[in-house]
């Protein structure tokens, strides 16, 4: 049996070693075969991925070119099969390293919750031990790479903070000093860690450090991106000021003996300007009032000078909020890769950003393109006139079971549990002519999906396959909701995703990153992926 492995190196390792995948494009083949394991990957989107989202005319042969070569060099195992539109490759469990680490992660985190420290901290040293380096190491250089290494990356940060914790619990305090000093220094503006040396420091009689290593957080923080810490690290420190007893290890009280750090999950809104401020908020609002969310509003400025007037201007927005927000405002050259990273710095489960005018145009705009291959959470571009609840029929999804489409069911029902609206599926009527039956087991299976995550039934609207059929349906909603093309890099959102902008209805496009969105169960932070479609 063939074992894959990305955390580290790209590795194929058969009985008697290592198979050679040499040939740089064997090897990114591979790679986006495996970061989408078990799942069909259509040839556009290998296509797209392969050459940087400008494939040449001849992609269709070349990919098929790449997988005949692959297949030759993974020997007479058949891992890699074709299924329309394109390929998948079948693992068991045990094949495949990631798979492997999320198993042993999952079970720490039931073992943490069960009150087994001890049992959670080996699960989470075994998973780590998996490790290599630096996951896909050899492939930082392709830019479809980059947002899934950030993604490995953090999954492997989050399981080392879930040790960490469980050694807490441990009352091994004093041994997590210098590992904890190390890991804040290398992630200073990662809470939880912060969070973690703080409670070692004081529980080791270092009470004047461990408030002093808040400072620095707090200084980082605002440094970095104009943001005060969560009110969960404030209070921490305020706890520690009064040494407060709840930090102290208890043995035997039945609960756990480590207050909680975890981050509040957010959304993260960037307004493009002041007037798209009530516009993003409106529908970011409704997200954050679920428990443990918040959201973070960032204005990205050009000139310092507009600084205090963009600083402004959110304040006033978060008055007018019933949810937990924190706000941000800092000068940026590079605004894209500087709201990508934002994002990455913070357990962001959705990016909401307003869709530049050119969002019709055939291409997209290189800055929403920076940020849609560089965000490691779910984007939206938000178009047309701010969302009315009180209005129309609930929230429209139009729905054809691509790889966004399930990103924008996810969002839909999402918003749907928040604000108790119905929630409408469209889908293609049949065509007798062509030999295609309608879409109702498409949107039944979504249906359930969405059901089973939120208890949200969605309605199947069926409608002729034509933009006219399409417009004219989603002039009832209160909203649209629509996943990206997957050749959104060569063709912008497409053209009947375009005739969306001709109706009435704010439209969100969403595209699906790696990290578990907002309908995601808390123990998925260390999951690589997630969707309701798995």
């Amino acid at each position: 049996m063939l074992e894959f492995r990305i955390l580290g190196p790209l590795e194929v390792v058969a009985d008697d070693g290592p198979l050679p995948v040499r040939a740089p494009t064997q090897r990114a083949t591979l790679a986006i075969l495996l970061l989408n394991a078990n799942r069909v990957i259509s040839i556009d989107r290998l296509a797209d991925d392969l050459y940087a989202g400008a494939p040449p005319a001849t992609a269709l042969k070349q990919v098929q070119r790449q997988i005949s070569e692959l297949r030759k060099a993974l020997g007479a195992m058949p891992v890699i099969e074709t299924r329309s539109p394109g390929y998948a490759i079948h693992l068991a469990p045990e094949q495949f390293d990631l798979t492997v680490f999320e198993r042993l992660t999952a079970d720490a985190t039931e073992a943490l919750a069960g009150g087994e420290a001890y049992r959670a901290a080996e699960l989470s040293r075994e998973a780590l031990g998996l490790w290599r380096g630096a996951p896909l190491a050899d492939l930082t250089y392709q830019p479809f790479a980059r947002a899934p290494i950030e993604r490995l990356e953090e999954i492997r940060l989050a399981a080392l903070e879930q040790r960490i914790e469980a050694d807490l619990e441990l009352e091994r305090h004093g041994e997590l000093v210098a590992e904890l000093e190390q890991l804040v220094a290398e992630n200073p503006v990662r809470e939880r860690f912060c969070a973690q040396l703080m409670l070692a420091l004081y529980r080791s009689g270092r009470q004047a450090e461990a408030l002093e290593a808040y400072r620095r957080a707090r200084h980082a923080l605002i440094a970095e991106f104009g943001i005060e810490p969560t009110p969960a690290l404030r209070q921490l420190e305020h706890q520690i000021l009064a040494q407060n007893p709840s930090l102290q290890p208890q043995p035997g009280s039945g609960r756990r003996l480590t207050p909680s750090v975890d981050r509040a999950r957010a959304v993260l809104v960037a307004p493009a300007g002041e007037t798209g401020i009530e516009r993003m908020l409106k529908l970011a609002e409704p997200l954050a009032k679920l428990p443990d969310r918040e959201l973070i509003i960032a204005r990205l400025v050009a000139d310092e000078r507009e600084l205090a007037d963009a600083l402004s201007s959110l304040k006033l927005g978060r008055r007018a909020l019933e949810a937990p927000a924190r706000i941000a405002t800092f000068t940026s050259a590079e605004p894209a890769s500087d709201l990508a990273r934002l994002a990455g710095a913070y357990d962001v489960e959705l990016v909401l950003v307003d869709a530049p005018q050119e969002v019709g145009a055939p291409q997209l705009p290189r800055d929403v393109v920076t940020v849609l291959e560089q965000a490691p959470a779910d984007v939206g571009l938000v178009s047309g006139a701010p969302v009315d609840w009180g209005r129309g029929s609930g929230i429209f999804i139009p729905f054809g079971g691509a790889e966004h489409d399930w990103a924008a069911l996810e969002l839909g029902a999402w918003l749907a549990s928040a604000v108790r609206a119905p929630l409408r599926l469209i889908g293609a009527r049949a065509d007798p002519a062509r030999g295609q039956r309608d879409a109702s087991r498409l949107l039944a299976n979504a249906s359930l999906a969405a059901q089973r995550l939120v208890g949200v039934t969605a309605e199947p609207l069926l409608v002729d396959a034509t933009v006219d059929a399409l417009v004219e349906a989603v002039e009832a909603a209160a909203l649209v909701v629509v996943g990206l093309s997957l050749r959104w890099r060569t063709e912008g959102i497409g053209e009947v995703r375009r005739s969306l902008l001709r109706a009435r209805s704010p439209v969100v496009f969403v595209h699906g990153g790696p990290r578990p969105s907002g309908l995601a169960p808390r123990d998925a932070r260390t999951r690589f992926s997630w969707s309701l479609g798995l």
